[in-house]
């Protein structure tokens, strides 16, 4: 498992988001301390506190994690 830490701060960065990771096959998820919810789920990061920084987490089964984490690299968290 290959995992990032993302910033998606704004309504519009969590549009943007979703649409680019459901490009993907797979298995995503997203963790802000003791919440875990599928990164493809528009509704579930809204359940998030997106102020905060969150884990990306890219599962096994994705067949280029590398490939997600460059097209992806747009919503690094500094």
């Amino acid at each position: 498992m290959k995992s990032i830490t993302v910033s998606l701060d704004s309504i519009e960065k969590v549009k943007e988001f979703v649409n680019m990771i459901n490009t993907f096959d797979g298995d995503f998820d997203l963790v802000s301390e003791r919440y875990v919810i599928d990164a493809k789920s528009i509704m579930g990061i809204f359940s998030l506190d997106i102020s905060k920084t969150l884990r990306l987490d890219i599962h096994d089964n994705v067949p280029e994690p590398e490939k997600v984490a460059e097209t992806l690299s747009k919503f690094k968290a500094d």
